[in-house]
């Protein structure tokens, strides 16, 4: 069966991860606020939404960030990274979250109520290294939606797990529930920059019963 390919579909390949930026170029903040905004729709355990970010534009602060991001050039050059972080303590905003649902008309007040009861009772008993997972799964569903955004913008990306955590969270001062999970690079890419890459075929990474 043949079918046209969609403008999502089109999106999610031209989207290639970038390491080779315009160094000038700077993204101005109101693209980048309405990025993460349209980025947050992402789902969460709970929708309890544990994502956190710091973006870091200052060209002072990403040479000191390259240094933790073991000399990655990108973290220099992009206009911005977007340091993609996790909170344990996500449980915190529980009331807030559903509170909000149960005002914008998403469920009745009995829904609220079991809602908020259920995660309260759950969450905050969970050993920190399982709320550290359910943070570091919820945000890449998060970086997945910054980077085929930032393409739809006209924007480049590379994610980049590759960085010394502990310095980071020393460097920005992170609070003990702020675990740094992954660092985006967005900005412009150079002449040439961007390549394609293969992927394994659908026999070897999947079995339909």
């Amino acid at each position: 069966m043949t079918t046209t390919k969609s403008y999502l579909n089109k999106v999610m390949h031209d989207r290639k991860s970038v390491r080779k930026y315009e160094a000038n170029y700077k993204i101005p903040q109101s693209d980048l606020e309405e990025l993460l905004i349209e980025a947050t729709t992402a789902p969460s355990s709970s929708n309890l939404q544990p994502w956190r970010f710091l973006v870091i534009q200052d060209d002072a602060v990403k040479k000191d960030l390259r240094l933790i991001a073991n000399n990655q050039e990108q973290v220099e050059t992009a206009s911005a990274i977007i340091a993609v972080l996790g909170d344990t303590e996500m449980y915190n905003n529980v009331e807030e979250v559903y509170t909000k649902n149960f005002e914008l008309g998403y469920m009745d007040e009995a829904t609220k109520n079991m809602m908020i009861e259920n995660s309260l009772k759950l969450y905050p008993n969970l050993p920190k290294e399982i709320l550290k997972n359910i943070a570091t799964f919820d945000a890449g569903l998060i970086s997945m939606q910054i980077m085929l955004l930032a393409k739809d913008m006209g924007y480049d990306t590379v994610t980049m797990g590759g960085f010394n955590k502990e310095a980071f969270a020393e460097r920005f001062e992170l609070t003990d529930n702020l675990v740094p999970i992954v660092l985006i690079a967005i900005g412009k890419a150079a002449a040439a920059a961007a390549y394609g890459s293969s992927r394994l075929a659908l026999n070897d990474i999947a079995k339909f019963i």
